[in-house]
């Protein structure tokens, strides 16, 4: 039977709803919410990214400015307008499309952002709770802690895909799954996200594999070397997630997966072949509205967090 095919505009528009509603409330007698965007390049992946959060925004209410910084302005430029949205009391939100600079600059240039604005969930204050398990920023628990968008999107794009679910306290145990990525902006947290849940997680990039061990009688996954390949850790997945950023990579095959997998292509190129709708369950070809249903999620649970300190 031929893989279903997950739209996750379909899902996204479950949350719209929900965010309209909250974004209506926390803008009355103020004005619209309002985004700021930064962006480095005037076309390519994340011009189009930042095009169509600027329509999935406005679609919530929700104001997303645009500010083109150019190549040649230098890290510099952007570490001002960072800081001038920082304190600038009519900006609720900040969102970095990446590249701004390299690497190594965009991770110096998450960390200058304040993370009460941070809607992408990226700062290393949020950051160190997901990796340390910790899922309220409050002692009493009713404060939940900001997770990182696209991480949490593909979380809830496995759910309404059919993921088998374990139990309250570990959802996920029992499940396997291997995410292809390591980055920090997805391949990571999502590793983290699903071992804290239960899942066991194998992790492969350029460098090798991981294994991200549940969170099963311990506070917080453990992660570990391992020796899996390719091709063992596809035949055990229950869910494949892929994210590779490059034309060249291998696509994955039918073959290579197990029979009623869920797969997801998170990349902007496509990371699986064809072959793989004869032999998964579900496919989901993009997660990119979801994304952005679930940054602008973020804006509206950073300012409740903020009305409340």
């Amino acid at each position: 039977m031929p893989a279903k095919v997950l739209k996750p505009s379909l899902i996204a528009k479950e949350y719209r709803a929900e965010v309209r509603r909250e974004v209506a409330e926390l803008s009355s007698g103020r004005g619209p919410l309002r985004i700021l965007g930064l962006l480095g390049q005037e076309s390519g992946p994340a011009a189009t990214y930042a095009h169509y959060a600027q329509r999935g925004c406005e679609a919530v209410g929700i104001r997303l400015d645009i500010q083109h910084i150019g190549p040649d302005a230098g890290e510099a430029a952007v570490e001002r307008a960072i800081a001038y949205a920082n304190v600038d009391q009519e900006i609720d939100g900040i969102f970095l499309y990446y590249p701004l600079t390299d690497p190594a600059g965009d991770r110096w240039l998450r960390e200058l952002v304040d993370p009460r604005k941070d809607v992408e969930g990226l700062h290393s204050f949020w950051s160190r709770l997901l990796y340390e398990n910790q899922r309220y920023v409050d002692q009493r628990k009713q404060k939940r802690a900001i997770l990182p968008c696209t991480p949490l999107a593909i979380l809830k794009i496995l759910h309404h895909a059919g993921m088998p679910s374990g139990g309250a306290n570990a959802p996920l145990e029992g499940v396997t799954a291997c995410v292809i990525n390591r980055s920090d902006l997805v391949g990571r947290p999502l590793a983290a996200m699903l071992a804290n849940d239960g899942a066991r997680v194998y992790s492969l990039d350029l460098t090798g594999t991981v294994v991200f061990e549940p969170a099963i009688g311990r506070r917080t996954h453990d992660v570990r070397d391992s020796t899996v390949d390719r091709a063992t850790a596809l035949s055990m997945a229950d869910a494949v997630i892929s994210a590779v950023p490059s034309a060249d990579f291998e696509r994955i095959r039918g073959d290579e997966i197990r029979a009623g997998a869920i797969c997801v292509n998170v990349a902007e190129h496509a990371n699986f072949d064809d072959s793989v709708l004869d032999r998964a369950s579900v496919f989901v070809p993009r997660v990119g509205p979801l994304t952005i249903a679930m940054a602008t999620r973020n804006l509206t649970r950073l300012l409740r967090l903020n009305q409340d300190r």
